[in-house]
């Protein structure tokens, strides 16, 4: 079993109004709306991936909101997601997605070569920098395909 999400589209995420959504929602279902913590500990697999033109294609956008999000009130449950957690819905489950986990998704021999460059290192940084992260270089299928 899988969830498709995109980590920018919660209410109150990127510049996103929490009314009239979380009044149309109904707060008997917060808890249960946008949950990842819970779909992911509940062994389902979480993908991320980008919904545009509705909302910005930036990963490191998505991976900002993965990762700051807060909860709408103090009731209710913690659903960040963490640097590692974040890249993997985006890669390994992304590759899963499209059954695909077989030759992509991971840097592994073997694997199709699909990876970027940033020019921070994410483990270093806080989550609300990740908004700053640029790409240096992105290879697919072991090419070069984009220098900055």
């Amino acid at each position: 079993m899988a969830y498709l999400m995109q980590p920018t589209v919660p209410p109150g995420q990127m510049g996103l109004p929490l009314e009239p959504t979380l009044s149309r929602i109904g707060r008997e279902n917060w808890a249960r709306s946008y949950a990842w913590r819970a779909i992911r500990d509940a062994g389902i697999d979480l993908i991320f991936s980008t919904d545009w033109p509705v909302s910005p294609v930036s990963p490191m956008l998505s991976i900002h909101s993965a990762m700051t999000r807060k909860p709408w009130t103090d009731d209710q449950p913690d659903n960040r997601q963490t640097l590692m957690e974040a890249l993997d819905a985006y890669t390994v489950r992304g590759a899963y997605a499209e059954f695909a986990e077989s030759w992509k998704g991971q840097l592994k021999p073997g694997f199709v070569a699909d990876l970027v460059v940033w020019d921070h290192d994410l483990q270093a940084i806080e989550p609300d920098e990740m908004v700053n992260v640029a790409s240096r270089y992105t290879i697919c299928g072991g090419r070069l395909t984009y220098a900055a």
